[in-house]
């Protein structure tokens, strides 16, 4: 019985049947709906009707969780990845909403971790057509959400309080945005030399993904094709031969059959 259960986990969590893929996707969904929620609780007084909610989302997180640990190969090294500890810190944060729920924009980080494993980046190229046409925008723009997000949320988690300028989800966002884009129109300052380095990280590594969507956004084009001698896989659309061994590609294109 525990065989054919420990089966069933790691053929929903690494497998590459349909039924894989639908559960990976509603987690993906789940993903989305827990950060929405968090966002709109944000600007609201919090109910116990929404603490309730919170544990309803803790209990669903601590599944999820003690079911990817149970299927790893090597448990302590995934206990000690970045992923696996923002994982930790958003269910402590629904399980226990007094210890911080801003924590909890940390979920986005799943949702990254998701996007970016082999098996649904591979479903999302065949599910999708505008995805394999536009992969790497949508990853380098997925890139810069994520870390809007992220760092929007430990503001929102550490200056929410004391802070009378970050009232809630948005005042935090309104001054990533800015502080992000170097406007720095000042209404909005974090506080202590703690607040000028979190400012200092989001200037700093927030340019740099700017940079990388721009650099993805304005370069020519690439066409996803594996070489079948040297395994190369960005070429020009035009290419009739791999520039890194000269070997002869057969590109598909829309008008071939």
């Amino acid at each position: 019985m525990a065989g054919r259960f420990t089966t069933a986990l790691n053929e929903l969590y690494e497998g590459d049947t349909d039924r894989a893929h639908r559960f990976r996707y509603g987690i993906l969904a789940f993903d989305l709906i827990t950060i929405c929620f968090v966002i709109v609780t944000s600007f609201i007084t919090h109910t116990p009707f929404i603490e309730a909610t919170d544990m309803v989302f803790g209990a669903l997180i601590l599944l999820d969780f003690s079911a990817r640990v149970y299927t790893a190969d090597k448990r302590m090294w995934y206990l000690t990845r970045l992923s696996t500890l923002a994982d930790i810190a958003a269910l402590i944060s629904f399980l226990a909403p007094l210890a911080g729920e801003g924590l909890g924009f940390l979920r986005i980080l799943r949702t990254l971790r998701l996007l970016h494993t082999y098996q649904l980046m591979n479903r999302l190229r065949k599910d999708f057509e505008l995805f394999r046409k536009h992969e790497e925008v949508i990853i380098a723009m997925i890139n810069l959400l994520v870390f809007i997000f992220v760092t929007t949320g430990l503001i929102y988690a550490l200056e929410n309080g004391h802070n009378p300028h970050i009232r809630n989800y948005a005042d935090a966002l309104y001054f990533t945005i800015t502080t992000l884009t170097t406007t720095g129109f000042g209404d909005i300052t974090l506080e202590g030399t703690s607040g000028r380095m979190v400012s200092i990280a989001v200037m700093f590594f927030g340019v740099t993904l700017f940079l990388r969507l721009a650099q993805v956004l304005f370069r020519p084009s690439k066409v996803r094709f594996e070489c079948t001698t040297c395994g190369l896989t960005l070429h020009d659309a035009d290419a009739i031969h791999c520039k890194h061994c000269g070997t002869t590609v057969r590109i598909g294109t829309e008008g071939m059959h």
